[in-house]
């Protein structure tokens, strides 16, 4: 079995990476890496997917994911067009659970660290007045190098493992390295997904282009992504509504065209299978914030 090539491979002379992202779009790849990551979106919106969750992401949104949790930041369509002015920005920092020697989460200092890299095996998202100190930390990261840098981290660390202004995010806990076949293939759904979701989506479709059957397809699915493919395009359609109720003065009968659902009534009921809630609550739960 091939593992699926580290995008964030830690070189042996670092202990961690910092990075500052300023690109067109975030990378459209859906992965997966035994590095631990701290990520903050700067600028840039678009669809977020974390182990089985799927959310729209924006500016200020602050994520802790942990190790082989697969994930991707997929920006949206007009960061893709060739004459957009459009780019996005953010900071990232990569490390491993070993990052201060091998055993060394074993010692008593370390406690509170490794019980938050075990809790971030589901990933983590931040808020609160917490959220903004730890993007300013990240920020001031960015500027420091050497001994300060690693002491700036093991700042960050602390007042994110001691925060109790998170929320868990996939329902899943992901502990095994993906491969590199698996990953193509999960790539290659994923990005069918996101062109076709507006219209009925054909799974013969799919299934031959990932030489499967249906019947298989919908197995392998349903068991790599703890739901069944029809429920993931049902959240990929409701959470894009969410986009289009909080960012546009669409009508909610337009919307429910617009995100792939052929009538209103069953707009309505999917969307609050999903939120909990009617769209036009949202809408007005979103205006009054």
């Amino acid at each position: 079995m091939k593992v699926a090539i580290h995008k964030s491979a830690i070189p042996e002379t670092q202990m961690f990476v910092v990075k500052e992202l300023e690109e067109r779009h975030f990378d459209p790849t859906w992965h997966a890496h035994s590095e631990y990551q701290l990520f903050v979106v700067l600028e840039g919106t678009g669809t977020r997917f974390i182990g089985d969750s799927i959310k729209s992401f924006h500016a200020g949104e602050l994520v802790f994911t942990g190790a082989d949790i697969p994930h991707l930041w997929r920006s949206d369509d007009l960061y893709f067009k060739k004459d957009s002015n459009q780019s996005i920005k953010g900071i990232v920092i990569y490390l491993q659970e070993n990052f201060l020697g091998d055993n060394m989460m074993e010692k008593e200092e370390l406690v509170l660290l490794k019980k938050f890299f075990k809790r971030s095996s589901r990933g983590l998202e931040f808020y609160g007045e917490r959220k903004q100190v730890i993007i300013s930390m990240m920020q001031d990261l960015l500027l420091m190098n050497g001994l300060e840098s690693l002491i700036q981290l093991l700042k960050i660390l602390l007042v994110v493992s001691q925060t109790k202004e998170y929320n868990y995010i996939s329902n899943t806990k992901y502990t095994g390295p993906f491969n590199e076949n698996e990953t193509d293939r999960m790539n290659n759904v994923y990005e069918y997904a996101l062109k076709n979701f507006r219209k009925k989506i054909s799974l013969p479709e799919l299934s031959t282009m990932l030489f499967m059957t249906p019947t298989s397809f919908s197995r392998y699915f349903s068991i790599r992504n703890n739901k069944t493919f029809s429920r993931f395009i049902t959240e990929l359609r409701v959470k894009h509504a969410c986009k289009l109720l909080m960012e546009t003065d669409l009508p909610i009968s337009t919307i429910s065209y617009e995100c792939g659902f052929n009538t209103l009534s069953n707009f309505n009921k999917q969307f609050k299978e999903v939120m909990f809630k009617k769209p036009s609550d949202y809408k007005n739960e979103y205006l009054k914030m």
